[in-house]
């Protein structure tokens, strides 16, 4: 669009909503748009559009009542196209297409954040509609089926089949829910909807199935391990339209506290039991409690993954993780919403049609807004790192080829080999800081000590032999099961610590996130703090690993070099 082309005019119907309102501020930088932030109350429409201030895109508060005259409403408001970011799509009635429709027949371009089941799926009985008015109506442009349906697609490449698709996602705790979210799943939970398993739709209930999952995106600190419970998206029904043979569609909730999901999922089996009718009456005292009762840590995420089978028959398992940090959680529901809008000022119309989102975008669009954001992502495959492959490359996925040489070098040397250098050591001189270094083998204080290590790999980790000149120090270095899969796990005699394999550029750097004694989990806040960092150099494999206890101070800082011993 050039700089004298007229803006596009953006209706945001739910404009100052939970998402309407992320989708507005992600948007209201671009000079191209003309944000209209619509909704029955003009007096909100106006509150929200106020504390903008001065921003590049124009931001017009907008009276849009979706109920009402729509006709007359869309003229007045002349819109380029409309986003309907308002919901909960599942209470929409016994006419839940009449704004689709008023679009269509105004000639307007539609897009919505819908996550419902039968609304997505339902759209495509305007298709001749849209495509005989020549405009588009895209549905579902939200976490899912948009962006879950474009990471499974990419997962699937390749692969001659695909079998199974599950996913799910895991909310910040910290994050302040919509009424509206709440109202959906109070209505759903516990009730039967389709489920695609064993090759074709069954009937199941959402909220009283449920899995453990990890989510964490290589190179990342993983969420903690989180109970999901089974919920009605719209993949269910349309991802076996993309793969025929697929056999099963799994996608849950992550919600935390997990106090809160376990209730949730007691209250769905007495629905399903048919103790209670549904939990729409409690839907506000739910939302009531979960805005006020909440902790942990203030990160969400998402993931899916794909098993099938390549051309030659061998089973491949592949996942993508999302994990987004702080307030960027809330942002991924709008991202499909923002990337569309972006291929219209670049002139990329979608084809005329009404239709769900699967196939509208791929990763790369959404890519450009996670790097505006706190949000990261990765992909893992067993295929390719078997139990075969090196440890670190196992635990780090498709971080591994992103460290330094010298690292790769170290960590990804063979079953057995030998490194030496020099290391500085320093130590804490209170006695109980000299205790816990004995306990742990810790080497003595010196400077530039003659240093070797010793790597001895097998399938179920490595052995590590390291001598400080005179002292030895031994640990034993694995993959985490359970709650702590995907972390690196080092043993040191009745001591194991669980730690996060974080790059940063090309460094790895270690993040503390448990430790047990004889296997029995110790709280976390009594654990050692470390600060530990690996990087390459001159050639040489460098580290600094500095252990402290906040009331004892120094315990051990070492920092040193290695290189393939002669």
């Amino acid at each position: 669009m050039s700089s004298g082309a007229p803006r596009l005019r953006i209706l945001l119907v739910g404009g100052y909503g939970t998402f309407g309102s992320r989708l507005a501020r992600l948007l209201a930088d671009d000079p191209r748009l003309t944000l209209l932030i619509g909704g029955r109350s003009l007096a909100r429409a106006q509150a929200f559009c106020t504390p903008l201030g001065s921003t590049a895109a124009g931001i017009v508060p907008a009276q849009f009542d979706r109920d009402r005259a729509l006709a007359t409403q869309l003229a007045r408001w002349a819109p380029t196209c409309v986003v309907d970011a308002s919901g909960p799509f599942q209470a929409y009635g016994d006419a839940p297409y009449r704004l689709v429709e008023a679009c269509i027949d105004a000639g307007i371009p539609y897009l919505d954040l819908a996550d419902s089941a039968d609304f997505v799926a339902g759209i495509g009985r305007l298709d001749r509609r849209a495509r005989a008015a020549g405009v588009f109506a895209l549905s579902g442009l939200s976490t899912f089926p948009a962006l879950s349906a474009a990471a499974a697609r990419s997962l699937a490449t390749g692969l001659a089949e695909v079998e199974t698709v599950v996913g799910g996602a895991a909310p910040s705790p910290r994050v302040q829910v919509g009424g509206n979210v709440i109202r959906a799943i109070a209505g759903y939970a516990g009730r039967p909807v389709m489920q695609w398993r064993g090759g074709q739709a069954s009937r199941a209930w959402p909220f009283t199935e449920s899995r453990h999952f990890v989510i964490a995106p290589p190179g990342q600190v993983p969420l903690r391990r989180r109970l999901f419970a089974l919920v009605e998206v719209p993949d269910s029904r349309l991802l076996p339209l993309l793969w025929p043979r697929l056999r099963e569609v799994w996608i849950g909730a992550g919600t935390a506290p997990q106090l809160w999901l376990r209730l949730l999922i007691a209250l769905a089996w007495l629905v399903r039991a048919r103790v209670l009718p549904s939990l729409r009456p409690a839907a506000a005292a739910m939302h009531f409690a979960m805005r006020r009762l909440r902790w942990g840590e203030h990160r969400g995420g998402m993931f899916i993954e794909v098993q099938g089978r390549d051309a030659a028959g061998r089973a491949r398992s592949r996942a993508w993780h999302l994990l987004a940090e702080g307030d960027s959680g809330p942002f991924v529901p709008t991202l499909a919403a923002a990337a569309v809008v972006q291929r219209l000022l670049t002139g990329q119309q979608p084809a005329a049609g009404a239709r769900a989102a699967t196939a509208e975008l791929e990763l790369a669009d959404f890519e450009p807004w996670f790097d505006r954001l706190a949000i990261h992502t990765g992909t893992r495959e067993r295929m390719r790192h078997s139990a075969d492959a090196p440890l670190f490359e196992r635990l780090l996925g498709s971080a591994w080829s992103s460290l330094a040489p010298e690292l790769r070098a170290l960590h990804g040397a063979s079953a057995q080999s030998r490194w030496q250098g020099r290391a500085d050591v320093e130590r804490g001189l209170s006695l109980a800081a000299r205790l816990l270094a004995a306990c742990f083998g810790l080497p003595p204080a010196g400077r530039a000590q003659t240093l070797t290590v010793e790597l001895n790999s097998d399938r179920d980790g490595e052995r590590w032999v390291r001598r400080y000149g005179r002292h030895l120090m031994k640990s034993r270095l694995s993959g985490g099961r359970g709650a702590d899969q995907w972390l690196l796990c080092e043993r040191f005699g009745p001591f194991r610590f669980a730690m996060a394999l974080v790059v940063e550029g090309d460094r790895l750097h270690y993040r503390p996130r448990g430790w047990r004694l004889l296997g029995l989990p110790l709280p976390f806040g009594l654990g050692p703090r470390v600060q530990a960092q690996e990087y390459g150099a001159d050639g040489r494999f460098h580290f600094d690993v500095r252990l402290e206890q906040p009331w004892l101070g120094l315990i051990v800082h070492y920092r040193g070099w290695l290189a393939p011993s002669e």
